[in-house]
């Protein structure tokens, strides 16, 4: 008798004691290495992949895709036993050799119906499909599922919907039951009658809603974000930037600087080494309060605002009034590589003294970003623009862009704030102070 092993949820942090399953990597029924990624989970602080404990047919999945589990919980398990010949994880490798009597094409007359009799009626449907079933008073039955292990998805629902199929027409009757016949009803009833079921149908595909649990990692940014608007004393002030100088270092070094150190040289670092510069001359910003005191660091742990698989993240570069322009673009690198592929650990996350976020990769002209607690500052950047400014008496057109600092009044005051803003305009404007630190 084969050995089967359960798939747990393991412990992935203090204080985290349940998860929400993200995609399975695998299906039901593959073979599957030891140590290789089963699943994909996500805390309230990052995403994880399950390993598989032992080589094996994966088997008996008991979660699906954005349901809940706690930590410790069985959500699948593993069948040990001999890998299939041709290297191939095939899900269907034990199926197909138990499979291979020839009954099975017997029901050739009746294959279209039996088909979605038997496969709908047998397959798991997903949440999204139940939904969608409920709301044109289908069964799962009638509907042909495409799923891997027969389930019925969503999109076989609406591909059913928009197909104009529906269930055996009951109004059928209704044409012969004007017997007087005058002259109107022979051409109106029909059309009345046939209509409504195709219009209903229609209008419910292109009108349908699906509802979604909050993902854990939406769910806490969501309650922090909440926290800092009911906790913090919030207040944004602005300023603008002439990027010239930058862009013309940039331009200048970028060929060499990503020969030598294998990373593009991006405007993110000069904002890093403009913040840390900002942030010893305002240590306010980069303080916190605690309870009745309030703690200022030593150190500039700056959180760097990515948009990864799961949405925004913000991984923190440790220590970066020690870190180089290339260590810095090479760790923003990392963290956008990782965060894409959903493989931030929650210890990348964790901690930070300030925060930048650029939302000017994205278009943003003017933004007032959100403090994120316990942390008392935020740099906002934005879009490069060629605006009109005027210089030395004459109007000169100039790459500009808008910074925002939002800060927390109960421990940054006003003066702080606008000379903190004033600090990364002149060290950005005239970007030889990084160097000589004055």
């Amino acid at each position: 008798m084969s050995e089967i092993i359960p798939v747990d949820v393991p412990t992935v942090g203090e204080s985290i004691s349940e998860v929400q399953i993200g995609s399975w990597l695998k299906k039901d029924g593959d073979w599957v290495e030891n140590g290789e990624d089963l699943v994909e989970i996500e805390t309230e602080k990052a995403s994880v992949q399950i390993p598989a404990p032992s080589s094996g047919y994966l088997q008996g999945i008991l979660k699906q895709t954005d349901e809940f589990a706690e930590v410790g919980e069985t959500i699948a398990s593993i069948r040990v036993g001999e890998k299939p010949e041709g290297g191939g994880g095939s899900s269907d490798a034990p199926a197909a050799s138990n499979s291979s009597a020839p009954a099975a094409p017997a029901p050739a007359p009746a294959s279209r119906a039996s088909e979605k009799s038997v496969g709908g009626a047998a397959a798991f449907v997903m949440p999204a499909a139940q939904r969608l079933l409920d709301e044109h008073s289908l069964s799962a039955s009638d509907v042909p599922a495409t799923g891997p292990g027969g389930r019925l998805l969503k999109e076989d629902v609406l591909a059913y919907i928009r197909s104009g199929a529906t269930r055996p027409a009951a109004p059928a009757p209704a044409p012969a039951a004007p017997a007087p016949a005058p002259r109107q009803a022979m051409t109106a009833p029909p059309a009345m009658d046939a209509a409504p079921a195709h219009t209903l149908m229609t209008e419910g595909a292109y009108r349908s809603e699906e509802v979604k649990p909050m993902s854990m990692l939406r769910r806490t940014i969501a309650s922090r974000l909440v926290q800092a608007q009911q906790t913090a004393a919030l207040l944004t002030t602005f300023n603008e930037i002439d990027m010239s100088p930058v862009m013309k270092i940039r331009s200048k070094y970028k060929d060499a600087f990503a020969k030598k150190h294998g990373v593009k040289l991006g405007f993110m670092s000069f904002f890093a080494k403009a913040a840390v510069e900002a942030l010893r001359r305002y240590p306010a910003v980069n303080a916190e309060i605690r309870g009745d005191s309030m703690v200022y660091r030593n150190y500039q742990d700056i959180g760097i605002a990515i948009g990864g698989g799961k949405g925004l993240v913000v991984p923190v570069l440790r220590n970066v009034e020690r870190m180089s322009f290339s260590q810095i673009e090479g760790s923003i690198a990392e963290y956008a590589r990782l965060a894409g592929e959903n493989r931030l650990q929650p210890s990348d996350l964790m901690g930070g003294t300030f925060t930048i976020s650029n939302g000017g990769i994205y278009g943003s002209l003017l933004s007032t970003p959100i403090v994120n607690p316990p942390q008392s500052g935020i740099l906002g950047l934005h879009s490069i623009q060629e605006r009109p400014i005027a210089e030395d008496g004459q109007v000169v057109i100039r790459p500009m862009m808008y910074i925002a600092l939002t800060y927390d009044h109960r421990i940054v005051d006003g003066r702080e704030a606008v000379g903190f803003l004033v600090t990364i305009k002149e060290t950005i404007e005239d970007p030889a102070r990084l160097f000589l630190e004055v």
